[in-house]
């Protein structure tokens, strides 16, 4: 008799995303893969699977959980994950500890710590890929938080199967709904700990995952959650062919000494222009996470709708000004 059918997905999920990892690092030795487990039943699914079918590969398979100090007992729990992850055969299985600033409010501080801190042990460990455990659920989430946002389709395009330096972060589940994921756990009798911040109004997210998206499934019917996340995949197609039409416009708009030509500029489809502009600013040292659709739309009026205006202020101490026909942009 087989595994549990959502055993049997996870699993299935897991030994893809490995296949790719051992098919985009060709080594001599095996590559390790780490998965940033918080204890819940995402990352615990997730560090079981890993643990199952990294013994059937030639991958060496470990863990991280990240203490944010949030919550009274965080380190005690903490400690405990790293044991859990340590019994399923994970080696290393490390409890990092880190603190949660302010900027950007609450939940973003929180991340923003979080992937710091992951970042650092696969680099103090020589890791290939961090596997996170993001679901479908998760995803739909992710593209209605853009929509309220009104950043634009990269936004709406959600989180990528593969993101960060060299493709380290993968997320195997994003295929699979959270119900699957937990149905896993439970065939497994894997302990698992249930977050209070995610039921905790107080948080953007959670208010969308209880309130925002059961209202929308009753007023829309079932299959909102499918539709979104499809909605995620064709978004991050187009973004990124735009990306690529900006990036090869960019030389193009340039002159000699490599300032933007406003003329030329005006000529790019605005979905296009938008890009170069931004892609400039951060070029220029703004942060790329604190650079909001509203910041490039009044850097795109020098262009589009010339008055005469001032010089724009944008976060990192950037500004852009029109000039002589041409757009400068510096770091003040």
């Amino acid at each position: 008799m087989g595994p549990h059918p959502a055993v049997a997905a996870i699993r299935l999920a897991v030994r893809r995303v490995l296949h790719d990892v051992l098919t985009d690092h060709t080594t001599d030795h095996e590559p390790l893969v780490l998965v940033a487990c918080s204890g819940g039943a995402d990352s615990m699914a997730l560090a079981s699977a890993l643990a199952f079918e990294a013994r059937k590969l030639p991958v060496r398979a470990g863990g991280i959980t990240v203490d944010h100090g949030l919550q009274d007992g965080s380190d005690t729990r903490a400690t405990e994950v790293a044991a859990r992850m340590t019994a399923l055969g994970l080696t290393p299985a490390e409890a990092v500890t880190v603190t949660v600033g302010r900027e950007g409010g609450p939940e973003a501080a929180a991340r923003d710590a979080r992937y710091a801190a992951l970042d650092a042990a696969a680099e103090r460990h020589g890791a290939t890929a961090v596997l996170l455990g993001h679901t479908r659920d998760d995803q739909a989430e992710t593209v209605l938080l853009g929509l309220a946002r009104g950043s634009g389709i990269r936004s709406l395009s959600g989180m990528a199967a593969v993101s960060g330096t060299s493709g380290r972060y993968r997320r195997p589940f994003l295929q699979l709904d959270r119900q699957t994921v937990r149905k896993a756990c439970i065939a497994q009798e894997l302990a698992v700990w249930d977050d209070p911040h995610n039921s905790d109004p107080a948080y953007t997210r959670s208010r969308l995952r209880h309130e925002g998206l059961p209202a929308l499934e009753k007023a829309l019917g079932k299959g909102v959650v499918e539709a979104l996340a499809r909605t995620a995949q064709l978004s991050r197609d187009d973004a990124d062919a735009l990306d690529t039409w900006a990036a090869d416009a960019e030389t193009a708009v340039r002159d000699e000494a490599g300032a933007l030509e406003c003329a030329k500029l005006h000529g790019l489809p605005p979905a296009v222009r938008r890009r170069v502009l931004r892609r400039a600013v951060i070029a220029e040292g703004a942060p790329a996470g604190s650079l909001f659709a509203r910041h490039i739309e009044e850097v795109d009026r020098l262009i589009t709708g010339w008055r005469g205006q001032g010089a724009i202020n944008l976060p990192g101490r950037v500004e852009a000004r029109r000039q002589g026909g041409r757009l400068v942009i510096r770091q003040g």
